[in-house]
């Protein structure tokens, strides 16, 4: 029997149209998707199924980090915040828009997390994503605020999406059963220029009207709340499920809402990324912003979430009320310059002008104005040039709409802007996002292992990349050598460890146990982590721990290392 010919997306193309559905219209890929899946055949068609659905796959460019990111909104909530740039749409978590795509899914979904979790997933897998590997974000003001409680249950119940997702359960009828008070969109608008009432007192009385018997215990319905044993049992599902993991949790919070207590129940929870709010590195632009804290406030935050191994995630705000282009550039420069700082991640989020905010009364007023284009694209152009080659620059413009925008830079592609003014000028780009392999094809013999140290205010920091010739990266680790392990505030698995924050390998997402070529599952992984025992070990430390996520867990059981509390810690050899 003659072999049919290998399919790519155009020949794909020319297929569906060549057999139209009903002679008269198109078929959906998701449909294609549906039928190929239901019938098993891939190997009619002369390739592997996950080459047929790569041709069918949209979006391609969401999970090409080799994680397929789900993103979910808690409730509306007071914040401690009274940042006059805020947006004060009641409807939404405080600083999210109604109009912007994941609010509207959660709006959509009631903030259900079980019913956001499970939907994202299910889009996800009919435009041909593999979902085996989760990163759980979580946004929606400043998580540190929530009740305890309601944290526990909101976590507990996206790992129990994740976990009905993979065996084929949905349980969405069951959890929309449950009437959410959240479902009915809060009448009132804010206006800026007037703020008769704020945001937390409009938000703070709606919850009261609707939860009256329990407002007394943190406006806190009975149905929204879990114990430690009940999220600590859904985590060990999803360690032992080999079928949707979450191999990373991100939570955001404010500098004033961190200290070592908030810092073991974010890990309790399973955090591994914070996502933390600095904005500015002046005291003067934070005060005259009511940011709320200083940059001391800061300091102590980002040297109090590297000693429990957390990989930080800025945001940094140019064009803020009392702020200069010049004055933007030089503390953009102070972020990297300034071992206290130096985020893993970055946000570069210029400040805009929303009707709701604070900020449009000032704007009335005549003392905040917004940078023009030409001027923001310049500011930007030069935060970039600064950015190193260990730090990932995540977005550089928030996802408002235009029509949301009463005054500031509208341009929706202002980092290719700003990225095609830098290739012009001959200037490099280095940061992670720039360099990543995505779904080019690499020669794994002709990898590098490169290595950048640079010192933080905890101690040192070793950048360990896998690169090719052409400086494309494959894959990546952080490694934290800290200069006081011994400190009684850490936790016992960190006392005189060196600490693994992160380990990456890019390319496109395979499932579990699927081999391809691309950069995951080939070894590379352990190839660093070997690299990172060798340098701890050379440095003194007797043990090395990890920050492991709960879907993780067992990938590193497989590179030497145990579980303890809240982390897994591997022993090393002392060097020869």
């Amino acid at each position: 029997m003659a072999r049919a010919p290998e399919l790519d997306a155009r020949s794909l193309d020319r297929l569906v149209k060549q057999h139209p559905k009903g002679g008269h219209s198109l078929f959906r890929k998701s449909e294609i998707l549906a039928g190929f899946r239901a019938l098993g055949a891939a190997a009619r068609f002369g390739a592997s199924a996950q080459a047929f659905e790569a041709c069918l796959r949209m979006r391609p460019v969401r999970t090409l980090s080799g994680v397929t990111p789900v993103t979910v909104l808690t409730r509306p909530h007071p914040c401690p915040g009274r940042c006059i740039f805020c947006p004060n749409d009641v409807r939404m978590p405080k600083s999210y828009l109604s109009d912007e795509p994941g609010a509207q899914r959660a709006e959509d979904n009631h903030f259900d997390p079980y019913l956001q979790a499970w939907s994202r997933l299910s889009a996800y897998r009919e435009i041909g994503h593999p979902v085996d590997k989760v990163e759980l974000i979580v946004l929606g003001g400043t998580w540190s605020f929530h009740p305890e409680p309601y944290q526990r249950w909101f976590v507990k119940r996206c790992f129990d999406a994740l976990n009905d997702f993979a065996a084929g359960v949905d349980a969405r009828a069951h959890a929309a059963a449950t009437p959410s008070r959240y479902a009915e969109r809060l009448p009132a608008q804010i206006d800026g220029r007037a703020l008769a009432q704020s945001y937390n007192q409009i938000v703070s009385e709606h919850l009261r009207s609707e939860f009256a018997e329990e407002a007394e215990t943190g406006l806190l319905h009975a149905s929204e709340a879990a114990s430690w044993a009940d999220l600590e049992q859904a985590q060990r599902h999803n360690a032992a499920s080999a079928g949707v993991r979450c191999v990373g949790l991100s939570l955001e919070t404010r500098p004033d809402q961190l200290c070592a207590e908030e810092a073991r129940r974010l890990r309790r929870l399973g955090a591994t990324k914070v996502q933390i709010g600095i904005q500015s590195l002046s005291d003067e632009v934070l005060l005259a912003n009511r940011r709320g804290h200083d940059v001391a406030a800061t300091r102590r935050a980002l040297a109090l979430l590297r000693r429990f191994g957390f990989k930080i995630q800025a945001h940094w705000m140019p064009n803020l009320a009392g702020s200069t282009p010049e004055a933007d550039v030089a503390g953009f420069a102070q972020l990297f310059e300034d071992p206290a700082f130096r985020p893993d991640e970055l946000k570069l989020y210029p400040c805009v002008l929303l009707p709701s905010a604070e900020l449009a009364a000032w704007y009335e007023r005549g003392d905040w104005k917004p940078y023009d284009d030409a001027v923001l694209e310049q500011v930007v152009v030069e935060c970039l040039a600064r950015v190193p080659r260990w730090c990932r620059v995540t977005r550089v413009i928030r996802d408002f709409s235009a029509g949301d925008i009463r005054a500031g830079s509208t341009v929706a592609n202002l980092r290719e802007l700003a990225e095609r003014r830098l290739r012009e000028q001959g200037r490099p780009l280095r940061d992670v996002r720039a360099r990543e392999i995505r779904d080019l094809y690499f020669d794994a013999t002709q990898l590098a292992l490169l290595e950048t140290a640079y010192a933080t205010g905890v101690g040192e920091e070793r950048f360990l990349e896998l690169a090719t010739p052409e400086d494309r990266l494959v894959g990546f680790l952080r490694l934290s050598l800290p200069k006081d392990s011994e400190a009684e505030d850490l936790p016992k698995a960190l006392r005189g460890a060196a600490l693994i924050r992160e380990v990456h390998v890019y390319g496109a997402s395979l499932e579990l146990g699927r081999r391809g070529p691309v950069a995951q599952h080939r070894g590379l992984g352990r190839r660093l982590v070997e690299r990172a025992a060798e340098l701890a070990s050379r440095a003194g430390y007797a043990k090395l721990a990890v920050i492991s996520a709960v879907g993780t867990r067992a990938w590193y059981r497989g590179q030497g290392f145990i579980d303890a509390p809240l982390y897994q810690v591997r022993s090393l050899a002392a060097p020869s």
